[in-house]
């Protein structure tokens, strides 16, 4: 009975089409402190960004359709957010970074040219994107300690079906 079912899931793991338009940039930074993974269905549809004034980028959020997912970080001050227009996505992530401490800054680009630009445009420059010009931002990953983002890195893909962006 185990050989079968084994079988039965190895057949359908040949049928399933891979995600053709996944893809990962890899993280950057120092590496250390907790592990992170966002997560949400559909496509992201906004994004908050908490900076320590003058200095390095403190948190951040994703939003996924209607629902916000965890705070990654912290949440100093007020955040600068963009909300993204029905079927705008994310097609890049950019910023400064320190190598051994944490992102100083982070830029998000959408695919209608609007971008949001938070932190010091100081240090080592990262910039993360799809290998194909449909995918969207998906997920960010990476680390933070107490008091920011340590490391950042970015994977790329297609939301499913019926979870476009639509945020009315």
């Amino acid at each position: 009975m185990l050989s079968v079912l084994l079988f039965a899931a190895a057949w359908v793991a040949c049928l399933a089409k891979p995600n053709e338009y996944y893809s990962y940039s890899p993280a950057i930074g120092s590496g250390r402190g907790t592990p992170y993974v966002t997560s949400g269905e559909g496509s992201i549809t906004g994004v908050k960004v908490w900076e320590h004034p003058g200095h390095y980028i403190a948190g951040f959020q994703l939003r996924y359709g209607t629902r916000w997912d965890r705070l990654i970080g912290r949440a100093v001050h007020a955040p600068l957010r963009l909300d993204l227009f029905e079927g705008e996505t994310i097609t890049q992530v950019s910023g400064k970074y320190h190598t051994s401490h944490y992102i100083y800054q982070l830029i998000f680009g959408t695919s209608r040219g609007r971008s949001l630009i938070v932190g010091q445009p100081v240090l080592k420059s990262f910039n993360l994107y799809p290998e194909h010009e449909e995918a969207e931002l998906r997920i960010l990953s990476g680390r933070f300690d107490g008091s920011g983002i340590t490391s950042l890195g970015a994977h790329w893909g297609l939301a499913p079906e019926g979870y476009g962006n639509n945020t009315s």
